[in-house]
């Protein structure tokens, strides 16, 4: 499955308050759950729209044997010390429940689940960039024709 196709698709079907721009620099082809994957990349542009101030954007990219989803916003970011806390189940930091009523808390952490039961990680860094990271499908073998 490719991720690119993947994160075209998702986007066609949203209708969100932010635009959302994309950019895939290279066509990563994952194994996995297409439903799932696509869950994870729904939960993350859910959180990235709910701190977001003007701009939220997804990026595609392949680094060495991987392949690499993020999604970021230009909202107040994570500070540092909460960026593990907020992977756990029901955790929503103070900023986030009164900035809105939506969420149980529950979004980040299924998304690393997933992340996690494809072989992959999910992390935040830089305060608000989500970075998912999934081991690239082999490259299929070319025949001349």
């Amino acid at each position: 499955m490719g991720l690119g196709a993947l994160v075209r698709e998702e986007l066609s079907q949203r209708r969100d308050r932010i635009p959302v721009t994309a950019t895939v620099e290279a066509e990563c082809e994952v194994t996995g759950s297409r439903g799932q994957l696509a869950r994870v990349l729904g939960n993350l542009l859910d959180n990235a729209q709910r701190h977001a101030e003007h701009r939220v954007s997804v990026s595609v990219r392949r680094d060495g044997s991987w392949a690499v989803l993020e999604v970021s916003d230009d909202g107040t970011g994570v500070p540092a010390a909460e960026r593990e806390r907020i992977f756990e189940r029901f955790v929503r930091l103070d900023d986030a429940r009164s900035r809105d009523d939506g969420g149980a808390g529950l979004g980040l952490a299924i998304a690393r689940d997933v992340a996690v039961r494809h072989g992959g990680t999910l992390t935040v860094a830089d305060g608000a960039v989500f970075r998912v990271r999934l081991p690239a499908a082999p490259a299929a073998p070319h025949t001349p024709g």
